[in-house]
Formats: C-alpha cells, structure tokens, sequence
C-alpha cells in the first residue's frame, strides 16, 4: 500500500489491483466495456445523493465515481494509451480554451455571449480534428439516456430555428400525439405500432419539458419517488389493519392513495 496521500494513493491502489500476478482476480478481468455500465450507475448514485440532500452519502457517491476514472485510467496506460495525469491535462486545457471570458486577455473576457461562444469553440476543436459532421445530430450520444438524448437532439435542432415557438403550439402537438395512440389501440394495433406512437407521445412530451425549462429525468425521478411514497403509505395502512395489497380491492387501494395525497398536502 502507498504511503502517499489523495489522488496519488487512489492510483496505487489501482494500479494494485490491476496487478495480473497479485491484484484482485475480478479487477483484472475487467475491460473498457465491462466497467461502462458502472460507471454509469455510479453518475446515477451521485445525482440521487444529490437529490436526496444526502451530504455525507454524496461525498462516498463521488469518491466511487472518481473511482471509475481511476479504473478507466489505469485500463488505458496499460495498453500505452494514456494515463489519469493525461486526462486531467487534457481537462485543464479543455476548460481554459472553452472559457476564454473568464481565463483570456480583456478582449476575450469582453466578447460576446458565453453559451455561443462556448459551442463555437467546441465546433472549431471538432474541425480541428477533422471530425467533419454530416448533421448537426451527429455527435449526440446514442447511450445517453433516451429523455436526455430527446432533448439534446431538440435543442441542437432549435439552435438552427427548428423549434415551436409558442408552448401552446408544442401541447397542441402534444394533443395531437395523443389521439394518433388512441386510434392505434381502438385499431388494436399490433406492438411495433404501438410502440412507435407511444415514442412519438413522449418525444414531445420531453419538448414540452424543455420549453418549460423542467428537466424531464428530474421531473420523472420525482414522480418515481412520490410513487414509492404513496404507495409506501397504502401498504403501511393495509397492513395496520391486517391486509395485504393483493388481498385488497382496487377501489380500497385508490381510496388509500387519496388520503395519502391529502396526508402529503397537509404536511
């Protein structure tokens, strides 16, 4: 074990891992790939932290996502590819060249809106790297999750005047969206139409979010968790009075999630 302190014994500890003669066998098995959907679900851990007001859980959410940096990192200097001293230079860099108003001469700071020219900067370090788009969709993540990759495609749309310019126009759409579903299952459609106008409807529902200026993840994560409280509330009642949920009537339940609701309003 490295006796440094901070990030330095964190890369150690790694490194020791990832030893094929005396690391841990699960950590040495592991690739790119296999870590990915990881460090995934630790950006998720920190966002539910976060939205919990959690502090102490937040400050263990982020040491395990660093984590996975460190991980990806040691994976990549491995195969001479770079290391976690190459990825915090190319941050630094990154950030210094995309904040010409706060790191550049006076001119820089001065000049012009800072969400423009943050996206012509990026523009210009794609061209630079002869990354040449043949739409402007291109770079948007396929792996993002779909509500979030719903709104970048809309807002990089909306950037070259693709976009509704009145909410009423974007519920209208939305209304619209909603009978086409309706004549579908009145048609009993089959799966794959179904699903196909069921997307449609939650496409323009997340455009709605995003005319409302409401971050549709955040606003489902919100129901979810109101959800699993109200719900929460039927079976504690249920269970009070020596019932379970599968032996109660619908009708019993909603009278129960009602008075949740009045429960919650009163709080």
């Amino acid at each position: 074990m490295s006796d440094k302190g901070g990030i330095e014994a964190l890369l150690d500890i790694m490194a020791r891992l990832r030893d094929p003669q005396d690391g841990c066998p699960w950590d040495v098995e592991q690739d790119f790939a296999s870590i990915a959907p990881y460090t995934i679900e630790e950006a998720y851990e920190v966002a539910d932290a976060i939205e919990r007001g959690d502090m102490d859980d937040l400050k263990d959410e982020l040491g395990d996502l660093l984590l996975q940096v460190v991980f990806h990192a040691q994976m990549a200097r491995e195969e001479g590819l770079f290391d976690f001293s190459d990825v915090v230079r190319a941050i630094c860099e990154k950030m210094i060249r995309r904040h010409p108003h706060v790191f550049g001469d006076e001119e820089q700071r001065s000049a012009g809106s800072v969400k423009g020219r943050w996206e012509e900067i990026k523009a210009e370090e794609k061209a630079s790297k002869g990354a040449e788009q043949a739409s402007i969709l291109d770079d948007v993540p396929l792996s993002l999750p779909a509500l979030v990759r719903a709104i970048k495609l809309q807002n990089r749309a909306a950037r070259v005047g693709f976009d509704w310019p009145d909410t009423s126009q974007v519920i209208d759409k939305l209304n619209e969206e909603m009978l086409e579903l309706s004549s579908e299952l009145a048609k009993g459609g089959d799966a794959d139409r179904l699903e196909d106008e069921m997307g449609d409807l939650l496409f323009v529902y997340a455009n709605l979010a995003r005319h409302l200026n409401v971050d549709p993840e955040a606003a489902l994560r919100r129901a979810n968790t109101k959800f699993r409280r109200r719900f929460g509330r039927i079976e504690e009642k249920l269970a009070a009075a020596g019932k379970r949920p599968e032996d109660s009537t619908l009708e019993e339940m909603d009278a129960l999630w009602n008075e949740a609701k009045r429960e919650e309003r009163k709080g």
